[in-house]
């Protein structure tokens, strides 16, 4: 297969257009394509058939004849349409931002699941520009039931894809069932759930592999690589810290202008992060686009609707930094090397004191006629241990402070 050489083009739209023109080069990379030029416009607003001007179209014609590129990518996404009229003038493969993140997520997606939301994004994509490519699309050949004026490809075309899109919806529903049923199951035992979330590369999958090593459970460590999206599908661990267990819970990464199809698709994965108890907020504090990238996972965070959860950041790779002083700075950041499994108590610190600190360890005896709170008590919580005594049966147990106020008058020492 021909090593692909692309172009990158970026209008100067926004004020983050620098850092977006970075980011683009490194999902080219991720996407083993090699980055030989850049070209630049400033516009007030694009070009309604090629996006960028007509003078740009020229000069970017001759970079891909003179530079021997095959592929132009575009920062910005691009219509059917404008698609269309690039590679007529180009004559040479034309992509845009959406289509490339699309490639990167086919590309990654290991599970069954993860697979169903990549085809679902890919599919509403075509879906939505199907009317650009109209004027080369044929009718269809001769035979019974096609004579007459006939039914253009297109509308066939998008029948086709109507029906692939509701067969994948009803996959990725099943999918969401299961998911809901487990969630029930977690809610009824009282495990909470603590979700990493953050930019793409950022080490979410690196800290999640060093809280599974730390606490020396046989988990399956999840998938970790150098490069952006490693992680696409949602991977949970069930994790003990000092007798209190909960879930955590690894989520695909972000990048800025991530496309709607895409959040669409991923929807039910990203709906764990909407039930999570706690946000682990992942920062590569090494990356010189840390703000950038920080604003960016927030802001995905907000549309997402999970804006109002309680969130710590867990500043990593500070390995890579020539100092750091603070561990734990005045607002409860952390900063660790998940890498070098540095600092990891400060965050195995924060999650109990979040999600267990409003627990009291007690131990119980309750009559044998009050079956109904050994019932009550075994539903909600994890018992540590039960024994049926003479008098009665004996439950040591982490209450939270109304059931221990409730029940305190059968706490035995």
């Amino acid at each position: 297969m021909e090593n692909e050489k692309a172009i990158i083009v970026g209008i100067n739209f926004t004020r983050d257009w620098g850092n977006s023109i970075k980011e683009l080069e490194g999902l080219a990379k991720a996407d083993e394509v090699e980055v030989i030029a850049l070209c630049t416009q400033s516009l007030e607003r694009p070009n309604t058939a090629t996006y960028i001007g007509k003078g740009k179209v020229i000069e970017l014609k001759e970079m891909v004849s003179n530079m021997g590129a095959n592929l132009v990518i575009f920062n910005n996404e691009l219509s059917g349409a404008q698609l269309r009229n690039l590679e007529e003038r180009l004559d040479v493969k034309v992509i845009d931002r959406t289509i490339l993140i699309l490639d990167i997520f086919a590309r990654r997606a290991k599970t069954k699941n993860g697979k169903l939301q990549v085809e679902l994004a890919q599919q509403r994509y075509r879906l939505s520009r199907l009317s650009g490519f109209g004027n080369y699309l044929s009718r269809q050949g001769g035979g019974i039931g096609t004579r007459g004026p006939g039914e253009k490809k297109i509308e066939t075309d998008r029948r086709h894809i109507e029906k692939r899109i509701d067969d994948i919806k009803n996959e990725i529903d099943k999918a969401i069932t299961v998911r809901n049923t487990q969630r029930k199951l977690r809610e009824k035992a009282n495990i909470p759930v603590v979700a990493l979330i953050g930019y793409t590369n950022a080490g979410k999958s690196a800290l999640m592999n060093a809280i599974l090593d730390d606490t020396q459970k046989e988990e399956k460590n999840v998938f970790e690589e150098d490069m952006l999206f490693a992680t696409l599908d949602t991977y949970q661990r069930s994790i003990l810290y000092d007798k209190n267990e909960f879930i955590l819970v690894d989520t695909v990464g972000f990048v800025s202008e991530l496309p709607h199809t895409l959040i669409d698709a991923f929807k039910g994965t990203l709906e764990e992060v909407l039930y999570a108890d706690l946000l682990l907020h992942v920062i590569d504090i090494s990356n010189p686009e840390s703000e950038f990238q920080e604003k960016v996972a927030n802001k995905v965070i907000n549309e997402i609707g999970g804006g109002n959860k309680e969130t710590i950041k867990v500043y990593n790779k500070i390995d890579l930094l020539d100092e750091c002083d603070n561990l734990l700075d005045k607002n409860n950041n952390i900063y660790i090397s998940a890498k070098k499994a540095y600092n990891l108590k400060a965050v195995k610190k924060v999650i109990i004191e979040k999600l267990f600190d409003n627990k009291i360890n007690t131990k119980l005896l309750l009559p044998y006629e009050r079956g109904d709170l050994v019932s009550y008590l075994c539903n909600k919580y994890i018992i540590d241990n039960l024994e049926y005594l003479d008098n009665g049966t004996m439950i040591i147990i982490s209450l939270e402070i109304d059931d221990y106020r409730r029940l305190r008058k059968y706490e035995i020492v």
